[in-house]
């Protein structure tokens, strides 16, 4: 594949990557933007193995606000581009990140281990946690957060495939239930601004 028609491909799975993610904010929000919901709406039970190799549970996040990002490794824009966004939010309100847990779920098991997974959190910051699973786990996550992945495979690219995905961030209550949904093409400013006004 050349240059230019690789750039055109990339450029799909990131315009379908974006019409899924509008989809998703319609259906967990109502519509476009932050709003609250009924506890509940999105989210489920899991059992999934963080960055350090250990079990957890939604009930471990509990007594805190839970930031969820669905997202992978080998991502080249939108993941990097979003977590530096959270991580830039919350170091403008340093307050938040004594209420607030920012957690990466992968959409992509099969290359994402622990340690890899630990190694990219600790990019941008301490208070980053990420988790990861066997992919029939990943999948029941997915379809209880109604995240939207999908595999597509890079012909001729090093990377073998890719991972086309929708990108909200989730905020959770300390008692786990279901707050927002984030627009990840919110800047560093208004996220903050957003999670500063709820997270009390």
């Amino acid at each position: 594949m050349n240059a230019r028609l690789r750039f055109v491909f990339l450029g799909l799975i990131a315009l379908s990557a974006a019409i899924a993610t509008a989809a998703v904010m319609m259906l967990a929000t109502g519509g476009p933007g932050p709003r609250p919901a009924a506890a509940g709406d999105v989210g489920g039970a899991f059992a999934l193995t963080d960055q350090d190799g250990r079990r957890v549970t939604e009930a471990d996040f509990r007594g805190r606000y839970l930031l969820l990002f669905f997202g992978f490794t080998n991502c080249p824009d939108v993941c990097p581009l979003t977590l530096q966004r959270i991580a830039d939010a919350l170091n403008a309100h340093p307050a938040l990140k004594e209420r607030l847990t920012p957690v990466l779920v992968t959409v992509d098991p099969e290359r994402d281990t622990p340690a890899k997974l630990k190694e990219y959190v600790g990019f941008f910051g301490p208070e980053f946690r990420a988790l990861t699973g066997t992919p029939e786990e990943i999948a029941a996550v997915l379809k209880a957060y109604k995240v939207y992945a999908k595999r597509t495979e890079l012909p001729g690219s090093a990377l073998g495939y890719t991972m086309d995905h929708s990108s909200l961030i989730f905020l959770y209550g300390p008692d786990g239930a279901f707050v927002t949904a984030f627009d990840p093409t919110l800047d560093a400013t208004a996220l903050g601004n957003e999670m500063e006004r709820i997270v009390r």
